[in-house]
């Protein structure tokens, strides 16, 4: 059974967009990334209801999309159930296949679970005004194909950073030579007691991603780059790279 739940309210992913650091959800999926290794039949994905509500949830996979509902995705899995009811403190457990693809033997490809949660309906009845708030969960799906080289831990530390003008202003440019993703936070340019944030980001196999660095103003001298890398496990590892001459 595939269809796409309506939210009771129009406006209810927009408002979960809006306001999803003042409220949380009661359905969280254990982990915040997946890695599906080639040949494996299927990898279990943990949900759990942690509110005081039952809750209908529907899940999906998008290939980047965030826009894309489970009536026009395209991803090669299936999840099994793609709709569920959790009563509060329950779990399910959903099974995640790969249905088979031409993806890339040399690197990994990223996908995306969507975990949707809609409440239950409001009691009184009537014409109250109830905003229903639906939260959606959005997490990475890395599919890894067998006996690539290296190790997904050691790719943080294969990139090479470099000082770029973008516009009329500068950013920090990754280079991924490894055949894995790599996902950053708290990406920073130190020169001497100056430190100068970026954004969070993610490197794809082969790839350079630019992170801007609003406020830099001129290229620096000697400089290193502070930032942390994500593992398999969802855990950050801090890293120090020198910039590349």
């Amino acid at each position: 059974m595939t269809f796409w739940i309506n939210a009771r309210n129009a406006l209810v992913v927009a408002v979960v967009s809006l306001f999803c650091s003042q409220a949380m959800a009661g359905v969280v999926i254990t982990g915040t990334r997946i890695v599906y290794p080639a040949g494996q039949k299927e990898v279990s994905v943990k949900l759990n209801n942690n509110g005081s509500l039952p809750a209908l949830v529907q899940s999906w996979i998008d290939t980047g999309d965030a826009k894309a509902d489970p009536t026009n995705s395209k991803a090669p899995f299936m999840l099994s159930p793609p709709v569920s009811r959790i009563d509060p403190g329950k779990g399910q457990t959903l099974r995640l296949m790969f249905l088979g693809a031409d993806l890339p033997t040399s690197k990994e490809s990223v996908f995306w679970l969507n975990v949707l949660e809609i409440p239950p309906k409001a009691q009184g009845g009537g014409d109250a005004n109830v905003l229903q708030m639906a939260f959606r969960s959005r997490i990475k799906i890395f599919y890894r194909p067998a006996q690539l080289p290296g190790k997904s831990l050691d790719a943080p530390a294969q990139l090479q950073w470099s000082v770029v003008k973008v516009g009329s202003g500068f950013a920090l440019r990754a280079r991924n030579s490894s055949p894995y993703y790599v996902s950053t936070v708290g990406v920073a340019l130190v020169a001497g007691a100056t430190r100068y944030p970026s954004e969070d980001g993610m490197v794809a196999p082969g790839e350079s991603h630019d992170y801007p660095l609003p406020t830099l103003r001129s290229e620096p001298g000697s400089a290193q780059v502070e930032f942390e890398a994500i593992n398999d496990y969802g855990a950050l590892v801090k890293h120090n790279a020198s910039l590349a001459r």
